[in-house]
């Protein structure tokens, strides 16, 4: 009589902790996607003959700049009817065209940094022919 009880209670056991169970929570998992950055990103410091330093990110991929200048951020994006590199916003414009680095304010055509850079020598030096 006792093994016909527990055999009952246990049966019932199993048949309870199997009911009570949800179908959707017996499996579930948390996946994190982590995304990796791929983003074509250069960073350049350049600084003036006045000593005056300008950060310059610039962002290919998403065809942004960012410009750090006096303690203060500029968010521009890039201009692709203007040449070379040159991006802007509403205010304020940065270009870098054939070493000429330059940030101004465009409303009152005020420079607010320029630096025309040495020209970079590329290769072995051309030697004369006879």
């Amino acid at each position: 009589m006792k093994k016909l009880l527990l055999t009952i209670l246990l049966g019932l056991a199993v048949l309870s902790s199997t009911a009570c169970k949800h179908p959707g929570k017996e499996a579930e998992t948390i996946t994190s996607t982590t995304s990796e950055n791929t983003d074509d990103i250069s960073k350049d410091v350049y600084v003036d003959s006045y000593g005056e330093k300008i950060e310059v990110t610039i962002n290919r991929s998403k065809n942004t700049a960012t410009v750090h200048l006096n303690g203060k951020t500029y968010d521009l994006k890039k201009s692709d009817a203007l040449p070379e590199y040159t991006a802007s916003n509403e205010e304020y414009q940065y270009s870098e065209i054939k070493g000429n680095i330059t940030f101004l304010k465009k409303n009152v055509d005020m420079v607010l940094f320029h630096l025309k850079q040495a020209k970079k020598e590329s290769g072995p030096a051309k030697m004369a022919s006879y």
